[in-house]
């Protein structure tokens, strides 16, 4: 079993920025591929961004392109991502997911695919 714990999560203004991380359990963490979810208030969860076992492959959704860039650190077993340029519609639970699928590449960008979930951190942007 894998465990997620997000943070991170806050309140900033339109066109601000915030580094959410995740730190992950277990030994085999080098070989899922992660990414991150999130579910806008009376939205549906969508697809954000990805990342390969490596780091050498990246997803993103398309809103995001360009002010969003995932990352992580297999050394400390932690994902992240950072958010500029947050806008309004940006507001919503960021959760950290993974795929114990070893060395799957490219990363997967639906939810189905992913097997472990975080319970959520809040990114709220005032306009």
């Amino acid at each position: 079993q894998v465990q997620l714990v997000e943070s991170g999560g806050g309140l900033v203004q339109a066109g601000g920025s915030l580094r959410l991380s995740c730190a992950a359990s277990g030994r085999a963490f080098s070989r899922y591929a992660m990414g991150w979810f999130r579910q806008a208030p009376g939205q549906d969860r969508e697809f954000v961004a990805a990342i390969s076992w490596s780091g050498g492959s990246t997803l993103y959704a398309d809103s995001v392109k360009g002010r969003f860039a995932i990352s992580r650190d297999n050394a400390k077993n932690s994902v992240y991502l950072q958010m500029n340029g947050l806008k309004p519609e940006d507001t919503a639970v960021y959760s950290c997911v993974a795929d114990r699928t070893a060395f799957r590449d490219p990363p997967p960008s639906s939810m189905d695919e992913y097997d472990y979930w975080g319970q959520g951190t809040q990114v709220t942007v005032s306009s």
